[in-house]
């Protein structure tokens, strides 16, 4: 799939994505006797991992998610901080100049594909361990939206701005009802009380202001307000070249 999506760029890309992913949906929502169908996977037990740790216990099990999550982490830095890293950076500020230094920018690109799906594997098993079961809407189109959603309102381009936007998002879906009753107890007001109804649209509200009063995302925004440097920020061409010095043939 990485082939095919890496033939494109910007918008064009972006469809090709989400097409892949529906395409996904729709032949896991086929193949009934292997995935469950509409139904999806349920009673998916916890087990061991690697035979030894019991991950039945749920204090056992969140100290694994979060060992996982940590070590994803970290490799992300590692990624990001590493010559390969150094060339994704140049490739995003500049694709045309990084061809001419001699980078295979579809290579390069492909790997990036690929540990982006391994990463998002990883992640999934993680959830079908805490949760216990695996549906079609983890599959669907709209799950890779939530994520450029998440993405787009931390702070695309530095390390710590997903997190923050998949904490805000995830808050979001799982407390607004709650709040929107509080609200209505305090003001007498119903109108509050049919916002867990509406996580959507909210969610759609706060898409369209981070577009329109702060692109940059909370991270980013924070970044520049006080001047701090984001830890991803894009790095030059000619840094890239120096991280990796790829021999250039001559004829």
């Amino acid at each position: 799939m990485g082939l095919l999506a890496i033939r494109r760029q910007g918008i064009y890309f972006a469809m090709i994505t989400l097409a892949l992913a529906q395409l996904v949906y729709f032949a896991a929502l086929r193949l009934g006797d292997y995935t469950g169908g509409e139904d999806g996977l349920q009673g998916v037990p916890r087990g061991k991992l690697f035979g030894l740790v019991e991950l039945g216990n749920d204090r056992v099990l969140y100290y694994v998610v979060l060992a996982i999550a940590v070590a994803g982490f970290a490799l992300i830095v590692r990624i990001v901080h590493s010559p390969f890293g150094q060339v994704l950076k140049a490739i995003k500020e500049n694709e045309p100049r990084a061809i001419s230094l001699g980078y295979d920018v579809g290579r390069y690109k492909l790997l990036a594909f690929v540990l982006s799906a391994a990463l998002s594997g990883l992640a999934g098993a993680t959830n079908v361990a805490v949760q216990g079961f695996e549906t079609l809407t983890d599959v669907h189109w709209a799950m890779s939206g939530l994520v450029i959603l998440m993405t787009l309102v931390g702070g695309m381009g530095t390390m710590s701005g997903p997190i923050v936007g998949a904490v805000l998002i995830v808050a979001l879906e799982n407390q607004l009802g709650d709040f929107g009753n509080f609200m209505a107890a305090r003001t007498g007001i119903e109108w509050f009380a049919t916002l867990g109804e509406a996580v959507s649209m909210v969610t759609g509200v706060i898409f369209v202001a981070c577009v329109l009063l702060f692109r940059r995302g909370i991270v980013g925004e924070i970044a520049a307000r006080f001047g701090a440097r984001p830890v991803s920020a894009p790095a030059s061409v000619s840094d890239a070249a120096a991280a990796e010095k790829p021999a250039v043939k001559t004829a």
